[in-house]
């Protein structure tokens, strides 16, 4: 049943280097931000293998209810879409899917939305059989309530960005089809999460701290994580390239040996679904004794990106775990914007990952990190004894 619905879901609109986009949203006021915002979705449009061909951004209060944009804009996006030979628009918010068939009828190409590209792009990057079952499973949330609305694509043979994994045939019997595989999902990611919690129990028995590198897509977690353990793990420009969690052995300068983790990259407007499916990685941090987050400093946009990390981190449950700043990427800002950012953010560090320096920087600051994590634990205990 999997393979039939995987392949019923392909054929509507899997993304080639010749595939064009368009890409649309709508602002309230703020255009700096969602400028930046429709930046971010043009990037992840190439890691999805499309080109960004164009973008239309409307001043709206509120998303049109049938067409997400107003009707003179859909007219001029139809025109322009066929002057450029557009194959997929992508919206940068979340279509419903009247929104979406409306769009496809009118503009007489493929429409997804900003969550159902970010699971596309989740995945192909999935390797391990854990990974593809926390994607599977945000699949189908996803399809759930848009069985209606993507009857019509995906009754239709093609190719396009949006469309890799479970998918369905028949509406009559998807909903009963996609309830059974969630069930089947969910009872095996249960056994990871079980089978997770066992290992962290073994850890803690060992005395074995943890560390846990977060931070935003693309921040440079995991060319930190190879400076700091010596492994090799693919490092890339491209967004999302860490889904599966990794997990070395790291030797302090005291001879102490932890346990460093890399997590995958979180995004502003991260799918629900995403974070709930991907909980049983996620609780690696949440467990954690120390989380380091890392911070893109050349980023125009850190303040958010900083902002939309810690929301996940609440989300997860992992707000309350002791959390230490490293700002990356120092070699692309000026020293003067270094030294802004440590005042700014004092206990802070800023380095370059790239360089070998970085290596030192970083453990001290996570040597500090978890002397006090276990100054405090110890205060807390002596406490309750007290």
């Amino acid at each position: 049943m999997r393979r039939e619905s995987e392949r019923a879901f392909q054929s509507s609109v899997t993304p080639s280097k010749s595939q064009r986009a368009a890409l649309i949203g709508l602002t309230a006021g703020d255009r700096d931000s969602t400028e930046s915002s429709l930046e971010e979705l043009a990037r992840l449009t190439q890691t999805a293998g499309a080109i960004p061909v164009f973008r239309i951004l409307q001043e709206r209060r509120s998303p049109h209810p049938g067409t997400f944009l107003g009707l003179g804009k859909v007219k001029e996006l139809a025109r322009t879409c066929d002057e450029h030979e557009i194959n997929v628009v992508i919206a940068d918010s979340e279509l419903s899917p009247i929104q979406r068939g409306n769009l496809e009828e009118i503009v007489q190409c493929g429409v997804i939305d900003r969550t159902q590209l970010i699971l596309d792009i989740f995945a192909r990057r999935a390797r391990s059989s854990e990974g593809k079952l926390q994607v599977e499973l945000a699949q189908l949330r996803y399809l759930l309530p848009r069985l209606v609305g993507l009857g019509r694509t995906l009754s239709r043979l093609g190719g396009g960005i949006g469309t890799r994994g479970p998918g369905e045939t028949k509406l009559e019997t998807d909903r009963r089809r996609i309830h059974r595989r969630l069930s089947t999902v969910k009872r095996h990611i249960e056994r990871v999460r079980k089978r997770r919690a066992q290992l962290r129990a073994r850890r803690t028995k060992r005395q074995l701290p943890t560390v846990a590198l977060v931070g935003y897509t693309n921040a440079g977690k995991t060319t930190l994580f190879n400076r700091l353990t010596g492994d090799d793990a693919v490092a890339s420009d491209a967004l999302f390239v860490t889904l599966d969690p990794l997990v070395r052995r790291l030797r302090l300068s005291d001879k102490r040996t932890v346990l460093c983790s890399d997590t995958v990259g979180f995004l502003d407007r991260l799918p629900h679904t995403l974070v709930a499916a991907f909980r049983a990685t996620l609780e690696e941090v949440a467990d954690a004794d120390l989380v380091v987050q890392i911070c893109d400093s050349s980023s125009p946009v850190r303040d958010e990106h900083v902002r939309a990390v810690q929301r996940v981190l609440a989300e997860i449950g992992a707000d309350t775990v002791p959390c230490v700043v490293v700002w990356n990427k120092s070699d692309l800002i000026s020293r003067e914007e270094c030294r802004r950012i440590l005042l700014r953010e004092p206990g802070s560090v800023c380095l370059s990952a790239i360089e070998p320096a970085s290596r030192s920087i970083a453990l001290e600051l996570i040597e500090k990190g978890l002397r006090q994590t276990a100054a405090d634990a110890h205060y807390c205990e002596t406490g309750r004894t007290a």
